[in-house]
């Protein structure tokens, strides 16, 4: 039993207990419509239940909701931050953090599935789990063979909130040693607007430069963030 959690059992009262029921309502709830059927804070009540099953968590869910935006940036928060929260015990956040990598998991398999290119809305939900509410960012590259299968998917760096440092060389060595014939280059602005900048486009031309010649394709450069995604290719800077 963590130090939270514990006591937040040790100092519960009787009037802090959940009304009769509501659980087991907000379960069958969701069972009947699904996700669509609760708001973000019920979503992460249905989480919170099992790691703090004496206490009404409906207040806490909310809490973490006004704190970090919603309940997909909420899952993603990093644990220290997660810790900041009064009443949230270790459990609880390692719970959220398995719930985050069952939703990284399920996107990725589906893309890894399917042609990427025959499948891209699951390409862009797969980035966004992986890569959007991250506070850093980070520089993904998806590996493909001459199917447009992934065979590869790899973070190449992480850097500051605003920058991230990027080998073109490296970047075409790795493709080399997989025998990638085509790549998608991703990264996240964890500003959230995801609007390409001149470093980008720059660092992405730097990149199909020294590509090309090796047979290597680059079929787009996406830029994700918390309010959408940018397409370098779809606005024809490649």
């Amino acid at each position: 039993m963590s130090r939270g959690d514990g006591a937040a059992r040790a100092d519960a009262r009787p009037e802090d207990q959940p009304h009769a029921g509501h659980r087991d309502r907000l379960r069958e709830r969701f069972n009947a419509v699904g996700d669509a059927g609760v708001a973000d804070y019920e979503l992460l009540e249905l989480i919170l239940f099992r790691a703090i099953p004496r206490r009404d968590v409906k207040p806490l869910a909310k809490a973490m909701i006004a704190r970090f935006g919603s309940f997909a940036e909420t899952i993603a928060a990093r644990p220290e931050r997660l810790r900041e929260i009064p009443g949230l015990g270790e459990s609880a956040i390692t719970d959220l953090k398995v719930v985050e990598a069952a939703a990284r998991r399920l996107t990725r398999g589906i893309v890894k599935a399917r042609p990427t290119l025959g499948s891209w809305t699951e390409v862009l939900d797969y980035c966004r789990a992986a890569m959007a509410f991250n506070e850093q960012e980070e520089f993904r590259i998806l590996f493909l063979d001459k199917r447009n299968m992934l065979i590869g998917d790899e973070v190449q760096g992480r850097g500051t909130v605003d920058h991230t440092p990027v080998y073109p060389r490296e970047v075409v060595r790795r493709a080399l040693e997989l025998g990638a014939t085509a790549l998608v280059l991703v990264h996240n602005h964890p500003s959230g607007d995801p609007t390409p900048s001149t470093a980008d486009i720059r660092m992405t031309h730097e990149i199909i430069a020294i590509a090309k010649p090796m047979g290597i394709a680059i079929h787009d450069h996406l830029i994700v963030g918390r309010h959408g995604h940018s397409s370098l290719k779809a606005l024809k800077f490649i």
